[in-house]
């Protein structure tokens, strides 16, 4: 998305399902919005335990990554998630490495 978008968009992240006139989505109703939500959440997941971190929602507002000994950033959306990831883990991370993938692929059948 350009940023002039975001702008005039809202801030809402691109790619959260949000019940506004003209915003398209498929869950208008609220408690399918925060089911799209935790399914994301769980998505995330799947891929942040290969690192040793985990999301979880935190009042439908933001989100609280953390580590595995408890350190903890809140994120806005998750447009900030990588970049948050890679400072938690003082390293950089690759959600698209091709071993990681076919671990994912393999376990999920």
């Amino acid at each position: 998305m350009c940023s002039l978008c975001g702008i005039l968009g809202g801030n809402e992240h691109w790619a959260d399902a949000v019940a506004r006139p003209g915003v398209y989505t498929r869950n208008t109703e609220r408690i399918d919005r925060r089911r799209e939500r935790a399914s994301r959440v769980r998505i995330a997941n799947r891929v942040l335990a290969a690192f040793g971190l985990s999301l979880s929602d935190w009042q439908g507002t933001s989100f609280l990554l953390s580590t595995r000994t408890g350190k903890t950033e809140i994120i806005e959306d998750l447009g900030h998630l990588w970049p948050a990831a890679e400072k938690l883990a003082g390293r950089d991370l690759d959600p698209l490495a091709p071993a990681l993938l076919d671990r994912l692929d393999g376990a999920h059948g």
